[in-house]
């Protein structure tokens, strides 16, 4: 999607659940032709005003089409995250209890829910108050529209302007069942607030968030601009439809209307130019199917922006993308011209989503980092090209075990691709013997691929996610660039250095020149101590990660995950909390991350008081874990890396 804010297998089989049985055809023809095309395309919403609507034509039918002849795969699509990405507010959609709920962590005062029949209204400060003096109004708004449903619900009303959309000044977030501020959900700089203008949806996240969505910003000529300005936004479907990766349907629905052809007598599924299969595409133009919404893009220029605007993107499955977007690749493109116009314009695009190097470092962008993997990058010479469909399928196969929740709940991830499979179905030598590659047993969690070679590197929606960038760990990764590497993720009571010695030793590495930080404090340390906020982030999300703990133990991670209770930053407390209720003895602490600071110290301090007396504080006496041989804290060590914290904001653009 776009990353600026603006008021803005080669050569694989086909996948049998893509073949129809005999059985299948034998019983859609006994049904008769009417059923097949029975189904009808989503009455236009004419008589809504208040919100987007949905509205078939240029050459899109709707996902309710597809279901007459593709049932199984509508089944599975149904019950993914993909189509639940944007939903109307009902019933059935609103997560949160909005029964006269009174919801007090949101920014201002309280916030009001209640519900008036099938409706759902919230009563709250008026975001557009932007008097120095006096109390923002009071407003009350139909909630309409939610996005998110796997992590997050986050909840647009309507605006009262055309079919503007803003958002709530709270997010609900779906595992803890708990409302929070929307700024304390994204890791942004402390004390910044964040945009709230009317129509924040309809121009940012239609884009990924809708198939064919059309934002329609005019604003009548000669006219003021704000006041004036037509909004008559629509989409051809709430989330991400068959259509977002299959194309537009209306030719294969009609070219199918005769069942011969439509169960594959004359017209095999390769054959079949009335539609796209993203799997049978060449592994390039397969991958940017995905990566139409899983990348970092902008727009070439204004003129491409204006006709988004007003007859959605032009991209369709099957073309190249490059050719209307620029995605971005700061690993190869950092000096060109469209990096640089987009730099000059926004001095922080680059560091927002990518490392220093150009590994894309935000959630959600998996396509940037298949971009930059050697893997992908063979595409024109090797067979075994990796591809996003290498390790995930868009519809849940026939002899998957799992429930189509689980299989959604896992990143849609193919059957036994979770594990090792995924890597040793290219690079099977490696898999006659695995502890001579990995040096670790075969059952260790160092001896999972992913493990190494995916590590936990990028963040977003208060998690951290595998890089998709698949590359071999290094120490030179972490002293050059602040980058956890994948050694230090898992082995968080080990020094950099320690690193750089067994890397060197197993595979020749060169070692870097290191700190003396980095030769004498666990590198977890130095990340939660000293590192920036995005890092202090990964950090705690690694103390609550099971093998890490497996690996390097807990018992030395209660005060430094307590200092990361005060951390400026919302989105580290949160973690913090998360993983310290990960630990042994733990389970049931309480920690409000959004509380008033003096309620967080009180808090950290009474978890500090109760570690120290517990027999866990005196186990680990090691010097790289800032404990002396007494067992008592080095609090001046920490001090003292705690003062050179990297203070520059950060706001990652997840």
């Amino acid at each position: 999607m776009p990353a600026t804010p603006k008021a803005r297998l080669k050569g694989r089989p086909v996948p049998s659940h893509l073949v129809p049985t005999a059985l299948m055809l034998l019983g859609s023809i006994s049904l008769g032709i009417t059923f097949v095309l029975s189904a009808q395309p989503p009455m236009v919403e004419s008589t809504i005003t208040n919100r987007p609507i949905q509205v078939t034509g240029d050459g899109y039918v709707s996902s309710e089409t597809c279901q007459a002849c593709h049932p199984t795969e509508y089944a599975s699509w149904h019950g993914s995250f993909h189509r639940t990405m944007t939903q109307v507010a009902t019933e059935d959609t609103v997560r949160a209890d909005f029964d006269g709920v009174r919801v007090n962590n949101v920014h201002g005062q309280p916030m009001q829910l209640e519900r008036e029949g099938a409706e759902f209204w919230a009563e709250f400060d008026d975001p557009q108050w932007n008097e120095p003096e006096g109390d923002p109004p009071r407003i009350r708004r139909q909630v309409v529209m939610i996005t998110g449903s796997h992590h997050q619900n986050i909840y647009w009303y309507s605006t009262g302007h055309e079919r503007s959309l803003n958002v709530l000044p709270g997010v609900y977030l779906i595992n803890e069942k708990q409302w929070a501020p929307r700024s304390a959900v994204v890791l942004h700089p402390p004390g910044q607030s964040l945009a709230m203008q009317d129509g924040h949806w309809n121009a940012i996240c239609i884009v990924c968030h809708t198939t064919l969505g059309k934002t329609a910003f005019d604003t009548p000529y000669g006219s003021e601009p704000i006041a004036e300005q037509l909004i008559d936004t629509t989409v051809a479907e709430f989330g991400i439809s068959c259509e977002s990766c299959h194309g537009p349907a209306e030719a294969h629905v009609a070219a199918n209307q005769n069942p011969l052809r439509r169960y594959g007598l004359h017209v095999s599924s390769a054959s079949d130019q009335t539609i796209v299969q993203p799997a049978l595409l060449d592994p390039t133009r397969s991958s940017q199917v995905c990566g139409q919404c899983h990348s970092v893009w902008e727009f070439y220029d204004v003129d491409g922006e204006r006709l988004a605007n007003s007859h959605g993107l032009p991209y369709r499955p099957g073309d190249e993308l490059r050719d209307t977007r620029f995605v971005a690749q700061p690993s190869i493109d950092r000096t060109s011209p469209s990096i640089q116009t987009l730099v000059t314009n926004d001095p922080e695009f680059v560091r927002g989503s990518f490392w220093p190097d150009g590994m894309i470092r935000v959630s959600g962008r998996e396509y940037n980092g298949l971009l930059d993997s050697p893997c992908f990058i063979r595409a024109s010479t090797d067979d075994r090209t990796l591809t996003c469909f290498s390790c995930h399928t868009m519809h849940k196969s026939s002899d998957d075990p799992r429930s189509i929740f689980e299989w959604a709940d896992t990143h849609q991830v193919s059957t036994d691709m979770n594990g090792d499979t995924a890597c040793l179905q290219c690079h099977a030598p490696i898999g006659a013997d695995l502890p001579a590659h990995t040096r670790h047993s075969e059952t260790s969690s160092g001896s999972r691929c992913y493990n190494c070679h995916m590590p936990y590197t990028s963040y977003g929606l208060l998690k951290t996610v595998r890089s998709h960038t698949i590359s071999s760990p290094t120490a030179t990764e972490t002293a050059e660039l602040n980058r956890p590497n994948a050694c230090n993720l898992c082995h968080l009571d080990k020094t950099l250095s320690w690193t750089a010695d067994r890397l060197r030793d197993w595979y020749g590495t060169p070692p870097p020149p290191l700190t003396v930080e980095e030769r004498t404090v666990a590198a977890s340390l130095l990340w939660i101590l000293r590192g920036d906020g995005g890092l202090r982030a990964i950090a705690a999300q690694s103390m609550g990660w099971a093998p890490a703990q497996t690996a390097s133990g807990t018992n030395w991670m209660v005060p430094h995950l307590g200092e990361a209770l005060g951390d400026p930053y919302d989105a580290v407390r949160f973690i913090a909390a998360r993983s310290l209720r990960s630990l042994p003895g733990f389970t049931n602490f309480e920690f409000d991350f959004v509380a008033p600071r003096q309620a967080r110290i009180d808090a950290a301090v009474a978890l500090l008081r109760e570690w120290r007396a517990s027999s866990a504080s005196t186990t680990r006496r090691d010097p790289e874990l800032l404990v002396d041989e007494d067992g008592a804290l080095r609090i001046d060590l920490m001090r003292q890396l705690f003062d050179s914290r990297n203070r520059r904001g950060l706001f990652l653009r997840e």
